[in-house]
């Protein structure tokens, strides 16, 4: 028997926060508009622009001024998280009510595995059917890619934009894609863009037939796995869960002004590392190694990370420790932005803390407590109690934003 052809779905909202604001107040559509941070706070840098603004050469992640100048009519607005996370919401709920195969991937796009849905139309009216509901319902635009995996599905959802609905199969993908900069590739940024440079490899179609072991020896399995996508091959599943499984928790900010004064720098990373542990404390999260960024006046970044022993959840040690890295690796210049993550994250409830002497007071403590859950185990089974359980709290207020997965508690 033949196996199935698998029949994915890339579903991404246009200019998402942009048209939310715009459904939220139609007073907006057919205005050149961006949501935008603080200008006055140095945030002031676009997170997204209506397509009407791009019309005017504005783009994402444009400064205010600059977008000003070209734009002079362009209407600012500040973010409205709450807003953009019903929003999300709402849209999901949508794509869950046809199949529950659905995995978000952020607050605007995700993947639909519609293989064994009878649709009883074809995959393109299928796509534009649930497209015109999420329009006449949440009033929101967005486009489709249609693809046997997830990879070339991600690609046909940004070849036509907005409200566009594009099929790109397996054997299309010499034609469409490897003439493409390599850089133009899903995953492939702008430093491995360089690197693959460096070995000519300028193309998706150069990278699609590069050797192995070249691709081995200077990228490793990431080399390898990229050439696959670039031949159109990718075996991922559609995982609801998928997004639940946070690999990092961080917390960055650009500071008002260039800042070269120890104490107000460690204030600042006091602050980071405050919103970082509480929004592990709301996942009950721990960590296993610490990440400190540095943004200079001139935007050069710097980063530097450490591993630790014991888990990582505490704020007077992630702080410490940021501290730590901070001081051995700045250079006195003026700072712009500060950033603190804590990487390598795992649930507290499924992890074992090694014993050293600066725990070992509060082990001694617990003893007691640890032979009598003994007693009881063996007593009436091994299920009757258990250590580590918690109840999951709600996300905390720093975890309320969309540029994390935190939004999908939500759901």
């Amino acid at each position: 028997m033949s196996r199935k052809a698998r029949i994915i779905f890339h579903l991404d909202m246009n200019s998402f926060y942009a048209s939310v604001e715009q459904a939220h107040d139609p007073s907006l559509k057919g205005k050149a508009i961006a949501v935008a941070g603080d200008p006055k706070q140095r945030r002031g840098i676009l997170v997204t622009c209506s397509y009407e603004a791009r019309a005017k050469g504005v783009y994402t992640t444009m400064s205010v001024w600059e977008a000003k100048r070209k734009c002079p009519e362009l209407i600012l607005l500040p973010p409205n998280f709450e807003r953009y996370r019903a929003a999300s919401k709402a849209m999901f709920d949508i794509l869950r009510s046809y199949t529950p195969l659905v995995e978000p991937v952020s607050i605007d796009e995700g993947y639909m595995d519609v293989s064994d849905i009878e649709m009883g139309q074809d995959a393109i009216a299928f796509a534009e059917s649930i497209q015109q509901r999420i329009v006449r319902e949440l009033d929101l635009p967005s486009s489709i890619g249609i693809a046997p995996n997830k990879f070339l599905a991600k690609t046909a959802s940004n070849m036509k934009k907005p409200m566009g609905i594009t099929i790109l199969r397996k054997r299309e993908v010499a034609e469409k894609l490897w003439p493409l900069p390599v850089i133009e590739m899903h995953g492939v940024g702008e430093s491995t863009s360089k690197k693959f440079a460096e070995f000519g490899i300028h193309t998706i179609g150069d990278l699609a037939n590069a050797t192995p072991s070249l691709l081995k020896e200077n990228l490793g399995k990431i080399g390898i796995r990229l050439s696959e996508r670039a031949n159109g091959i990718d075996n991922r599943v559609v995982d609801p869960e998928a997004v639940f499984d946070t690999k990092s928790v961080g917390n960055s900010t650009t500071l008002p002004y260039d800042v070269t004064d120890v104490e107000e720098i460690e204030k600042v990373l006091r602050l980071l590392s405050k919103k970082v542990a509480s929004r592990l404390d709301s996942k009950n999260l721990a960590g296993r190694s610490i990440t400190i960024h540095i943004r200079d006046a001139n935007w050069k970044n710097k980063t530097r990370s450490k591993t630790v022993t014991n888990r990582l959840y505490q704020e007077k040690e992630i702080y410490e420790l940021a501290t730590t890295l901070f001081h051995t690796t700045w250079k006195e210049e003026p700072i712009r932005l500060l950033g603190v993550t804590v990487n390598n994250v795992y649930d507290k409830g499924e992890s074992v803390e090694q014993l050293s002497i600066f725990n070992f007071e509060q082990h001694a403590k617990e003893e007691p407590i640890l032979k009598l859950v003994e007693q009881l185990q063996t007593k009436f089974g091994k299920d009757t109690i258990k250590r580590g359980i918690k109840v999951k709290k709600k996300a905390s207020l720093e975890s309320k934003t969309s540029f994390s997965k935190d939004f999908l508690d939500d759901h």
